[in-house]
């Protein structure tokens, strides 16, 4: 039997149940939405639009399909079916109904489209993104070394019965071009976006540049543009804004690119063992893809926007990572070495400077440096925290 691990947005589903109606869960196909809603609400009867003859019968006859749950039910990829959401509104809208609606998905933008249009007001929505670090130690025998825990990832499949991730992957990839990017978008070349999505691999972590990835795949930048929004809508690469604050510098408008799975983003990159990693050329930026993603997962487990912009101005002078709460900032620097080095401090210690020089942002600053190697100390002013020690972290901004 496949081992089963608590899921750190567990507490947070079940207080939104007790305030909503309807609970929506999106995130990458096979994040574990399924097996999640299901350990919450064991008492609600479950169907799984996927399955032709349930999809077939919710598409026929709406009202009878949804009439076979009075009180309520766990529909499993709810996009697939997209008009039951205009019948679920009905149903929870009437005086005295009792029931719980719990909906997922892996399609954010074609679900969220929905949800704004039937269900606005009335289902709380949630991200269950692959398992943060963390998540993978609740695993018996879990992966422990960096470089392994970089290149096996976050999806459970592959925690639950120790599959090598390349042939999980394989398999993976596959599945997602062929069928849930036909869902998505016709896209009719299959074979050239998978290049456009290896390509997206080697610049993770770097500025984004649509014109030339679209010009290194043969695309047009519209066309770049169109084929990145579909990885966004289906969770596997994330776009993280550069920070817009009145600085008086001339700062950089384009995002940067990440991979929410360091597995996936190994595997498009060739990394076939974890040893591979240590001297790979793009070993930096697997580790900072890795980092930010565990920051993110951390503040979607708790609700929060991600609120998280990379500075960097026209002079090439960047922080990795801050993110804004209210009165406060947190800087952050993401280093894959294993021994700290002064030079790992220059990046936050000039935006210190630049923010006691400036007027028109005076956050209270805190500064933290995330590295690849064991020990934790506090130097000059920053909390240096070892990549194993990420998951204790408040990355709320309380």
């Amino acid at each position: 039997m496949a081992t089963i691990v608590r899921r750190n947005l567990e507490g947070r589903v079940r207080s939104l149940a007790r305030r909503f109606p309807v609970v929506t869960v999106t995130g990458p196909r096979q994040s574990g939405k399924t097996t999640l809603c299901r350990q919450v609400f064991p008492g609600l009867p479950y169907a799984n639009l996927e399955t032709p003859e349930v999809r077939e019968a919710a598409r026929i006859d709406p009202r009878g399909f949804l009439a076979q749950f009075p009180r309520g039910a766990v529909l499993d990829e709810v996009q697939r079916a997209p008009d039951l959401l205009s019948y679920i509104q009905v149903l929870v809208d009437e005086p005295g109904r009792r029931g719980r609606w719990v909906l997922t998905g892996s399609q954010h933008f074609g679900l969220l489209e929905g949800i704004s249009q039937s269900l606005a007001g009335r289902t709380a929505v949630v991200q269950l993104l692959p398992l943060a670090l963390d998540e993978v130690r609740r695993f018996p025998r879990p992966r422990r070394g960096l470089w392994d825990v970089l290149w096996s990832g976050g999806y459970p499949r592959i925690h639950q019965g120790r599959v090598p991730p390349s042939e999980w992957l394989t398999g993976y990839v596959a599945t997602y071009l062929e069928r849930d990017v036909q869902q998505v978008a016709r896209i009719g070349d299959l074979q050239a976006l998978q290049t456009f999505l290896r390509l997206c691999a080697g610049r993770a972590g770097q500025v984004l540049n649509l014109a030339a990835l679209g010009a290194d795949c043969g695309i047009t930048q519209p066309t770049a543009r169109a084929w990145l929004t579909v990885l966004e809508t289906s969770f596997l690469v994330y776009r993280l804004p550069p920070l817009h604050r009145n600085l008086r510098k001339r700062l950089t408008r384009s995002p940067k690119l990440y991979f929410y799975d360091s597995g996936l983003l190994c595997y498009l990159l060739g990394v076939r063992e974890p040893a591979q990693l240590e001297t790979h050329p793009h070993r930096g930026a697997v580790f900072e893809s890795w980092a930010v993603s565990e920051i993110l997962k951390a503040r979607a487990n708790l609700g929060l926007p991600p609120d998280a912009f990379f500075y960097r101005d026209h002079r090439g002078e960047e922080v990795d990572l801050v993110l804004e709460g209210g009165s406060r900032a947190l800087a952050v620097e993401i280093k894959s070495g294993r021994t700290v080095a002064q030079d790992f401090f220059a990046a936050l210690d000039r935006f210190s400077r630049l923010l006691e020089g400036t007027t028109a942002w005076k956050p209270r600053l805190e500064r933290r440096l995330i590295y690849g190697g064991e020990g934790a100390q506090d130097r000059l002013g920053v909390k240096v925290v070892p990549w194993s020690r990420i998951a204790e972290l408040d990355w709320s901004l309380s």
